[in-house]
């Protein structure tokens, strides 16, 4: 009895997480450039045998038939996919067509990389991510323009409408993009960092969230009709358990 008490608890917890990932992609539903996050669990015995998987080089033996169907966190997977790109006729409003990141110089000094080209200029002319940091180029550097009038080309350079060179964007790639770890401003960081040479950028566009706003409404309510199933189900446990202790106690 108390096993499956538990298997619902973990399977309460498990729905609760799935549905906090949820709502956090419907939030951002409207945000230029964001990734959809997939919430993913196993039970304990799976999640185990992934971890120490084939350590101990001792010869097969046959474990006993018992099962546990506990949850437990697996991964939090985000879909990279490319979001469909949003005309919005502002000039310092760029898209990434294909892989790649921009990046960003945060406050700190770090290096975040995303997908979002809302860009405007700080009071010092440098172009930036609002509030976030500063866009830098292929070297690294952060890039200042003299006006917000520009001519870009796809590759990413940018020039005066007189035809003036300012800068280049940087793109940049990685070998496996879900070894990327979300910072607490929805930015990406990881390391190994590589300039996309063959990069296309879209001017006075941006790329937009790649939520499926109907698959996470039907998500979020069967993973709320499964929360409250496994919050009902528990009551019965709980008033189970209650009843046996209440017998045994007037049996003694």
């Amino acid at each position: 009895m108390m096993k499956g008490f538990y298997n619902l608890t973990s399977g309460m917890l498990s729905q609760g997480r799935r549905l906090d990932v949820v709502a956090n992609n419907m939030t951002n539903v409207a945000t230029a450039g964001y990734k959809a996050e997939q919430y993913t669990d196993r039970t304990f015995d799976e999640v185990m045998a992934v971890r120490i998987g084939n350590k101990i080089k001792t010869p097969y033996q046959e474990l006993p038939t018992y099962q546990a169907h506990i949850l437990a966190p697996d991964h939090l997977y985000t879909d990279f996919t490319q979001g469909a790109p949003e005309e919005t006729n502002l000039p310092l409003d760029f898209c990434i067509q294909g892989e790649g990141f921009f990046a960003i110089r945060m406050a700190d000094g770090s290096t975040a990389y995303t997908r979002a080209g809302s860009f405007t200029l700080d009071n010092e002319g440098y172009l930036c991510l609002s509030e976030l940091g500063r866009v830098l180029d292929r070297e690294g550097n952060p890039i200042q323009l003299p006006t917000d009038k520009l001519d870009p080309d796809t590759r990413g350079n940018l020039y005066t409408q007189g035809g003036e060179y300012l800068g280049t964007l940087g793109v940049f790639t990685f070998e496996d993009n879900q070894e990327l770890e979300r910072n607490p401003y929805g930015l990406f960081i990881g390391q190994g960092a590589q300039v996309n040479e063959n990069v296309t950028i879209r001017n006075k566009y941006v790329e937009r969230s790649n939520v499926e706003l109907v698959k996470e409404m039907v998500s979020m309510m069967t993973t709320q009709r499964a929360l409250q199933s496994a919050a009902q189900m528990s009551q019965i446990y709980d008033e189970i358990i209650k009843r046996a202790v209440n017998d045994i106690g007037r049996m003694a």
